[in-house]
């Protein structure tokens, strides 16, 4: 039961239908996992400990430097040169005193993030990487875990949400296959800020709609934005019966 400052602090939540006193403290029982705390983590992790996710898990084995300060709008000019993990549980701490966080300032393999999964209810990808993306697929599909998945660069961005849970819903190698295209990165392409807070927004909203059971989340779809038109297209993405990494999806 929550208390008479949490139900102060989340009432904007708590007088929403579709949350009410219910959701919410769903939202404070419930622990995520973020993988990568840097343009995409930092929305994610910020709007989801404002929200009340009781538990939050901070995974990023790199460090601030000056040039995230674009947009990787967790960390403060105070923080260069500390890990990320750091630098974020100490703004996030700010933001909602009241809420866990744990950090792991490591690469974690395929194997550790199934260990880890143990206890998680979502993870949030917000890694630049397609191996660890992959890993992060892989380890969710052997624990049933839900996953938030997005990605940015220049005025771009996608996002999708897999539910291993759900026998139909394809998973983030069902788009890519095994021998994607080399990942572009920010660091030689550029990216516009707001375009990962817009991406990062959206994956913080889709795991608390997850954590609450509310609406339709984009668990089938892959969502696409063009920020330089303003464009969003909403894809029905299949899942694909020969998928190197569901096709062997524990029952």
């Amino acid at each position: 039961m929550m208390t008479d400052d949490e139900l102060l602090r989340y009432a904007r939540h708590v007088m929403l239908p579709d949350i009410d006193v219910a959701g919410q403290e769903a939202l404070l029982a419930a622990q995520v996992m973020i993988i990568g705390l840097g343009g995409l983590g930092s929305p994610v992790s910020m709007y989801l400990a404002a929200s009340g996710v009781g538990h939050l898990t901070l995974v990023d084995f790199d460090e601030v430097d000056l040039p995230n300060l674009q947009r990787q709008i967790v960390h403060r000019s105070e923080n260069l040169g500390e890990p990320k993990v750091v630098s974020a549980a100490k703004n996030l701490s700010a933001i909602n005193p009241e809420i866990t966080i744990d950090t792991i300032n490591a690469h974690l393999s395929e194997a550790d993030l199934v260990r880890e999964l143990a206890t998680v209810d979502v993870v949030v990808d917000c890694t630049d990487n397609f191996d660890i993306r992959f890993a992060i697929n892989r380890a969710c599909l052997a624990t049933k875990t839900k996953l938030v998945s997005a990605a940015a660069i220049r005025l771009e961005g996608q996002i999708m949400v897999v539910d291993p849970t759900d026998p139909d819903s394809p998973c983030y190698a069902c788009l890519y296959g095994d021998s994607p295209t080399a990942a572009l990165n920010c660091a030689d392409t550029g990216i516009a800020a707001p375009v990962v807070g817009v991406l990062g927004t959206l994956q913080a909203l889709e795991t608390i709609k997850l954590i609450v059971g509310v609406g339709e989340t984009l668990v089938g779809y892959l969502l696409n934005f063009d920020a330089k038109y303003q464009d969003w297209r909403k894809l029905k993405l299949p899942r694909n019966p020969d998928c190197p990494d569901c096709r062997v999806r524990p029952d």
